[in-house]
C-alpha cells in the first residue's frame, strides 16, 4: 500500500467487503465526508487496483516460520502455510475471487520474516526517537545563529527581488534554463539546476525570457555577465553574477534603471544584507559595552610597540581602575611592558595570549604595583612560589589574561549596509573616518585584550603555596618602578546612549559620605555628577549593601550657595565596584532628594557652556566611535545574547573569535554549520539554583556582573550530548582535589577546558546607531522591521566565555605531558571516552 493512503488503512478495510456492490459509492462517500476531494478520489482509486483480478502465483517457502504446502486455486498452484492459507480464504469472500488485494494480504501476514524484519526495524526507530527526542529538543532550544560584529554586505546599488525565466549561454556553447532571483544595474542573482558545469570567473549571457514578451528586448544578443560566486542549496546552484565591464549595453543600462526605478515597491527590494546588518548592530551594542575585556590598541613604530588607546566600557573600566595610582594617574603600561608586548607579537597568531599575575602593595599612601607574567615566572622558579603565595594572600590578587591580535586602521570604517544612492543622508553617514582621524590611526598594528580571569578559588589555591619569608626582597624584580612611569594610554568611552536617562558632567570636588545612623563616615572625591545621579571614588571601602540610603556632604560647593544645604544631601546606593571604593548612587525619590535634584539642575543650566560630559573628550572627533568599529571586527571572546520566555532565559544570538577554538568545538559540536549551542550553559537548569537563572536575578539585586569558572570534560566521540560534554561549575567541588581529579579524568576521556564566565544583564538598545537601516527595512517590509524591534527589546542578559585552560591546568600543577596532550587533543584525535569515566565525572 502506498505511504500516503496507510493512514487511510481502516476505511480501506471498510470498503473492501462493498467493492463489487451497488453501494460501494455511497459507502465511500460516508467513510470519506471528512477528508478533502483529491484523497476520496485517491482512496476510490486504491479500491479498483485492490479489486483487480491477479493471476500471481504465490511462493512463501523459506519466507515465512510455517511449513509451505501446495495449494491450487482455479488452476494457479500456490505454496502457503496455514496462516497464509487462512488469509488467502478469508480474503476471497470479501474480495469474491483472487485480486491484488487477496495477494497482498497474503504477503503481509503477521509470521512472514519480511513483515517481522520491518516491524522490529520501525520499533528501534521509535525507541531511537524517543529516547533522542529530549536531547534534540534540548539542543534546538539553545542552538543559535552566528553573528559577525559588524561585519556585513554592503550593497553599491539597490537590489530587487526579481524572478523571471532565463536562458543562460556558456563559451562552449552549453545552454540552461533557469529563473531569477534578483538584480541590480550591475548584479543578478540566479537560480539553475545543480547539474551546470559552470564555474567561477566564466563569462557567460544571459536571456531575459521572461521580460521578451512584455518589453522590447534584444533576442540575439544576451547580456554579459560574470560568474563571482556559486552556492549549491536545495538541489539547486545559486549564481552570483557581476556585469562584465569589457563589454558595454547602453540599451539594457538604461532599460535596467528605470525598470528597477519604477518597480522596487512592486517588487521589493532585496533587504537580506540590510536585516542582517541591523542584527550584527544589535548584538554588538548589548555585548560590546558588556564585555570584561579591556581593548588596549597598539602602535606599531619602527621595532618598537607601544599601548596608545584603550576604550572603556561598564564593566572592564575595573580593570583601569585597578592599575591607577593614588592621583589616579593610569599606569595600564606597567601590565603591557615593552618586553611582554614583544613576547607575544613574536608567537603564531592563534598562540599570542599571556597570564599575568598581580598585586599591589600601599605604603605610606603610595600605591606600588607588581606583576609578573607566567613565562617570566617560570624563568625564575626559584621565586616563583614565593610571589604566588604571597601575591594571592593579597586582596589586591589579580590574574589577567592578555591575548593580542593584528588589525588594521581601515576596520574603523563601518559604512551602512545602504547604497550611497538612496539618499543625501545616507551618503554622508557613508563617508569614511576624516583624514586627520585616520593619521592618529594609521599606526595601529594590534590590539591587546584584557581579561581580568581571577577565580575565588584560584586565589585559594595560591594561597596556600607554602614559601621562606627570606625570599621576599627577591620580588622585587617582578616591582614596577614608580619613577620610571609607563608610556600614557589614552582612554575612550563607549558612546553608549540611553544606557544612562541623561547626561553626566564632569565635576571632581571633595565630598563627605555617612551612613544615615551617623556611625560611619568616609572621604572621597566626586567623579561624575547629572540632575539625579552622582558617583563617587573613597578613599576605603564601602561595605554596605546596594541600596542603602546615606548622606553626602560637599563641603566646597557649600561655599558657592546659600541656597541650599549641601551638607546633608540624601542618596542612595545603586551600585559599586569589586573594590568597593568607586559608588554609583542615585538621588533618593520624593522630597528627600528633592534639594540635590534641585541644586544640580540649576547648576547644570548656569555652567552648561563650561561643564564637560564624557561625550566632549574626544580630542579628534570621531575617535571612540573608530575605536569601537575596530574592537566589534576584533572580538576577543565567544559570547551569547539571551531573551526570556516565561521564567527562563533562553541564547539568541553568539558571536565568536576566531582564536577561541576551545571553546568553538564544544559549542559547534552539536550545531549545523554557523551556528552555535549553548545547552551546556544550562544544563544545570533543573537543580535549585541554576546559574544563569539565579545569576541574572542575583546581578538585578547588586547591580554588578557575575562571574563564574566553569570545568569542562569533552568527548567528541560520544553521541549523546549529556555524554560528549560534561560541565561542572567551580562552586561544585568541594575541594582542590575533587577539581584535579575531575582534570585528570577529563583529559583520560578526551579533553579539559576550562571557562571563566561573566554574566550580566543588557542596556536599553542605541537607536541611533540603527535608525537609518531601520527606516530602511520598514519602507518595505514593515513586518521585519517589527521582528527586529521585538529581537531587540527582547534581549535582558548576555554571558561572556573566556578559556582559561591553560592557566587552570598551570594553577593544579597538572603533569607538563598531560598539559601537552590536552593541547593537542581535537575532536577527530583522541580515545574514546566510556560510561565508567562518565560516571566518575558525574559523580
Amino acid at each position: 500500500m502506498n505511504e500516503d493512503l496507510r493512514q487511510y488503512a481502516h476505511i480501506i478495510d471498510a470498503l473492501k467487503p462493498v467493492i463489487t456492490k451497488p453501494g460501494f459509492i455511497k459507502r465511500l462517500n460516508e467513510l470519506t465526508a471528512h477528508l478533502p476531494k483529491e484523497r476520496r478520489f485517491l482512496i476510490k482509486m486504491e479500491m479498483k487496483r485492490l479489486a483487480r483480478p491477479c493471476m500471481r502465483s504465490i511462493d512463501l517457502r523459506g519466507q515465512v516460520k510455517g511449513e509451505c504446502r501446495l495449494y491450487e486455486y482455479r488452476g494457479i498452484r500456490h505454496y502457503l502455510d496455514e496462516v497464509a492459507i487462512d488469509t488467502f480464504e478469508e480474503q476471497l469472500n470479501i474480495f469474491g475471487g483472487f485480486t491484488f488485494g487477496v495477494y497482498e494480504s497474503v504477503m503481509e501476514t503477521e509470521n512472514n520474516f519480511r513483515v517481522i524484519r520491518e516491524r522490529e526495524e520501525q520499533q528501534r526507530q521509535v525507541t531511537h526517537q524517543r529516547l533522542s527526542q529530549p536531547q534534540t529538543m534540548a539542543l534546538e532550544k539553545y542552538t543559535v545563529p552566528v553573528v559577525n560584529l559588524l561585519s556585513y554586505a554592503r550593497r553599491n546599488q539597490e537590489r530587487m527581488n526579481f524572478a523571471v525565466t532565463i536562458e543562460v549561454f556558456a563559451k562552449d556553447g552549453s545552454v540552461w534554463r533557469g529563473n531569477s532571483v534578483d538584480i541590480s544595474t550591475e548584479g543578478l542573482q540566479i537560480k539553475l539546476s545543480k547539474d551546470t558545469t559552470l564555474q567561477v570567473d566564466d563569462d557567460i549571457e544571459i536571456f531575459f525570457r521572461g521580460l521578451e514578451e512584455e518589453f522590447a528586448m534584444d533576442k540575439k544578443h544576451g547580456v554579459t555577465y560574470r560568474v563571482l560566486k556559486m552556492i549549491y542549496k536545495n538541489d539547486h546552484q545559486y549564481l552570483m553574477l557581476r556585469r562584465s565591464a569589457e563589454i558595454q549595453n547602453t540599451p539594457f543600462d538604461q532599460f535596467l534603471e528605470n525598470f528597477i526605478h519604477g518597480n522596487k515597491r512592486r517588487y521589493k527590494v532585496n533587504m537580506s544584507n540590510t536585516i542582517d546588518a541591523v542584527y550584527s548592530k544589535i548584538a554588538e551594542q548589548f555585548l560590546s559595552p558588556r564585555s570584561p575585556s579591556l581593548p588596549v590598541f597598539i602602535d606599531s613604530i619602527g621595532d618598537k610597540l607601544l599601548p596608545r588607546y584603550a576604550m572603556l566600557n561598564e564593566i572592564n573600566t575595573d580593570i583601569t581602575d585597578y592599575w591607577s595610582d593614588e592621583k589616579r594617574s593610569l599606569r595600564l603600561g606597567y601590565l603591557l611592558s615593552a618586553s611582554r608586548l614583544k613576547w607575544l607579537a613574536s608567537r603564531e597568531a592563534n598562540e599570542r595570549e599571556l597570564y599575568v599575575y598581580a598585586f599591589t602593595h600601599l605604603q605610606q599612601d603610595k600605591i606600588y604595583f607588581y606583576s609578573a607574567s607566567s613565562q617570566e615566572l617560570d624563568a625564575k622558579d626559584v621565586i616563583k612560589t614565593t610571589f604566588l603565595g604571597f601575591g594571592a594572600r593579597k586582596v589586591s590578587w589579580r590574574v589577567f589574561k592578555l591575548v593580542m591580535r593584528e588589525m588594521s586602521p581601515d576596520q574603523a570604517h563601518a559604512p551602512l549596509s545602504i547604497p550611497d544612492n538612496v539618499s543625501d543622508k545616507i551618503k554622508r553617514q557613508n563617508q569614511a573616518p576624516s583624514a586627520r582621524l585616520m593619521s592618529r590611526l594609521k599606526n595601529l598594528s594590534y590590539v591587546v585584550h584584557i581579561t581580568d580571569v581571577t577565580s575565588d578559588s584560584g586565589q585559594h589555591h595560591y594561597s596556600q603555596y607554602k614559601f621562606n619569608r627570606s625570599n621576599l626582597p627577591h620580588l622585587r624584580v617582578f616591582g614596577h618602578a614608580r619613577n620610571r612611569p609607563p608610556t600614557p594610554i589614552d582612554t575612550y568611552r563607549y558612546r553608549y546612549h540611553e544606557q544612562r536617562m541623561e547626561k553626566r558632567y564632569l565635576v571632581r570636588t571633595n565630598i563627605t559620605l555617612t551612613t544615615t545612623d551617623g556611625a560611619t563616615a568616609f572621604k572621597g572625591i566626586s567623579e561624575d555628577i547629572s540632575v539625579r545621579g552622582l558617583r563617587v571614588e573613597l578613599n576605603q571601602p564601602f561595605e554596605g549593601d546596594v541600596d542603602t540610603m546615606i548622606d553626602v556632604a560637599f563641603p566646597k560647593l557649600q561655599t558657592l550657595t546659600e541656597s541650599y544645604d549641601l551638607m546633608h544631601l540624601r542618596y542612595r546606593v545603586v551600585a559599586k565596584n569589586s573594590e568597593q571604593n568607586i559608588i554609583h548612587l542615585k538621588a533618593a525619590d520624593g522630597e528627600a532628594g528633592a534639594v540635590a535634584r534641585d541644586f544640580f539642575d540649576d547648576l547644570i543650566k548656569q555652567n552648561k557652556s563650561s561643564l564637560k560630559t564624557y561625550d566632549e573628550q574626544e580630542d579628534i572627533p570621531g575617535i571612540g566611535h573608530a575605536l569601537r568599529c575596530i574592537n566589534a571586527k576584533n572580538t576577543p571572546n565567544l559570547a551569547f545574547a539571551m531573551n526570556k520566555e516565561g521564567v527562563r532565559y533562553l541564547p539568541q544570538a553568539a558571536i565568536a573569535s576566531r582564536n577561541n577554538h576551545r571553546i568553538h568545538q564544544i559549542a559547534a559540536h552539536y550545531a549545523p554549520e554557523d551556528k552555535l549551542n549553548f545547552e551546556f550553559m544550562f544544563r544545570d537548569r533543573n537543580l535549585e539554583s541554576p546559574f544563569i537563572q539565579h545569576g541574572i536575578k542575583q546581578i538585578k539585586l547588586e547591580h554588578l556582573p557575575l562571574r563564574q569558572e566553569l570545568f569542562i570534560a569533552f568527548d567528541p566521540n560520544q553521541k549523546l550530548s549529556r555524554m560528549a560534554i560534561l560541565p561542572r561549575f567551580d562552586d561544585k567541588f568541594t575541594t582542590d582535589e575533587s577539581r584535579i581529579k575531575f582534570i585528570n579524568e577529563a583529559i583520560g576521556r578526551g579533553q579539559f577546558i576550562a571557562l571563566h564566565i561573566l554574566l550580566t544583564t543588557t542596556g536599553k538598545p542605541d537607536m541611533e546607531m540603527l535608525q537609518a537601516e531601520m527606516n530602511y527595512v520598514s519602507m518595505y517590509a514593515i513586518h521585519r522591521a517589527r521582528e527586529l524591534e521585538e529581537f531587540m527589546w527582547d534581549i535582558v542578559a548576555c554571558a561572556h566565555l573566556v578559556d582559561v585552560t591553560d592557566e587552570v591546568l598551570s594553577r593544579y600543577n597538572i603533569e607538563p605531558a598531560l598539559i601537552r596532550k590536552n593541547r593537542q587533543q581535537s575532536a577527530n584525535s583522541h580515545n574514546a571516552g566510556n560510561f565508567a569515566d562518565t560516571a566518575s565525572l558525574l559523580s
